[in-house]
């Protein structure tokens, strides 16, 4: 017991100090040597030979990033139904499909209500598509008045001021959902609110999908980011059953933390036949050892529901952490994987994520695959193509039509589009 207590007044101070005194380091020779961990070889040191070999190192893997950095999703299933809110086939002048699906989940009388937006181009065969969360709700994504304004809490800035949507958001995060480009491409698009599927605040877990599971947390149980991968494998649940949606070409993608959140569910859920994280940094596709831009202790801190709490023991302590970020890429192969980083966003550690890459490589090789043909940090604008694809473009931190296009482009080779 005394060592218990001892052990959070430990982590308090740490958290504590880490948020007083924390100064990001964007410079390359500032930054401590390390050694990554290999993929390839198994906890007890045996190396990885095989693919039957990497079954079962695989499994080992997801076990450890479950108890060191995500948490644990608890077993169960829950009852899904879907309801038709709306519904537009002529949308777009006619070229496209619009609908709003009310996703119910429901699991021993607790039920989370998650809405689908669902853009389909008009095809007489069923077509790949995209899915992904959106950071302010649906109606942010287009301007179309007849999307419905979310009505989940969502965090106050600018014109909020009651964590509620307001109309004049309508369509503001439409440059990250170029949606027009896409269904032309041949592409459908699914999008939900990140926070229906759980507030990104630290509720302590009151609200969302954690409240489907009546359990007991511990220091290794699922956080956010899990939360959110776990709603993403319920909504391709539902994409599954559409008829015009080629569920085998789905591809799962986010920016930014739920870019995190991308990843994880790719992991997690092998449906996902393409997985694509935009600036994902610390947390996603970043090398955490790097120690660069945002660290494993600023993170925890700044957003403490994201992880496990055993995570927190690698505040400052990055170097003792048993695995890192290239290994969570690796566990998506043989699977195709997009990762892609922007010249402004040091943050999120361009290079590290870059690395992340080249670190998965060996697996995908052992499986058969090209891999990561990359070895040096590329140009602006200038793709490398590989199993893993990679590019990192001049700008800020954003998702935007460029990265969009990189998206298409690399689909097409995944989904062989003619």
């Amino acid at each position: 017991m005394k060592l218990a207590l001892l052990s959070v007044i430990l982590l308090f101070f740490s958290a504590t100090l880490v948020a007083q005194t924390f100064v990001a380091n964007y410079d390359e020779s500032k930054m401590p040597a390390y050694t990554l961990p290999d993929p390839l070889v198994f906890n007890n040191g045996v190396p990885v030979k095989s693919k039957s070999d990497w079954k079962k190192r695989r499994i080992e893997l997801v076990n450890l990033f479950e108890n060191v950095e995500y948490g644990t999703t608890p077993a169960g299933k829950v009852r899904l139904s879907s309801v038709l809110l709306s519904e537009n086939l002529n949308s777009l002048d006619g070229k496209a499909i619009r609908r709003e699906v009310q996703l119910k989940l429901e699991k021993d009388g607790v039920e989370i209500l998650m809405n689908v937006l669902l853009y389909l181009p008009k095809s007489d065969k069923p077509v790949p598509l995209f899915v992904g969360y959106n950071f302010s709700g649906n109606h942010t994504v287009a301007k179309d008045p007849a999307i419905a304004i979310t009505t989940s809490w969502l965090k106050s800035r600018g014109t909020t001021t009651d964590n509620s949507a307001p109309e004049s958001q309508r369509g503001s995060d439409a440059k990250s959902w170029p949606i027009a480009e896409v269904l032309a491409r041949g592409y459908g698009v699914a999008t939900i609110y990140c926070g229906d599927a759980d507030p990104d605040f630290d509720d302590g877990f009151k609200n969302g999908v954690h409240t489907l599971f009546k359990e007991t947390r511990s220091t290794s149980s699922w956080g956010t980011v899990a939360g959110w991968a776990w709603g993403l494998s319920r909504v391709m649940d539902y994409l599954e059953k559409v008829k015009e949606i080629n569920a085998k070409q789905v591809a799962v993608l986010g920016h930014s933390r739920l870019g995190k959140a991308a990843l994880w569910a790719g992991v997690k859920d092998k449906r996902f036949a393409l997985v694509i994280s935009n600036e994902s940094g610390c947390g996603g596709a970043a090398l955490s050892k790097r120690i660069y831009g945002e660290t494993v202790g600023r993170i925890n801190t700044s957003f403490p529901h994201w992880f496990c709490e055993n995570f927190r023991k690698y505040n400052l302590k990055e170097e003792d952490l048993p695995l890192d970020q290239h290994e969570l890429l690796a566990l998506l192969a043989p699977r195709p994987l997009y990762v892609c980083s922007a010249e402004e966003d040091q943050w999120s550690d361009p290079k590290g994520e870059f690395l992340s890459c080249v670190g998965a490589s060996p697996v995908y090789q052992l499986l058969g695959k090209e891999g990561f043909p990359g070895k040096d940090l590329p140009d602006f604008q200038k793709p490398i193509l590989g199993t893993i694809g990679y590019h990192i473009r001049q700008g800020k931190h954003a998702i935007n039509l460029y990265d969009w296009s990189c998206f298409m482009d690399f689909a097409d080779i995944c989904f062989k589009k003619n």
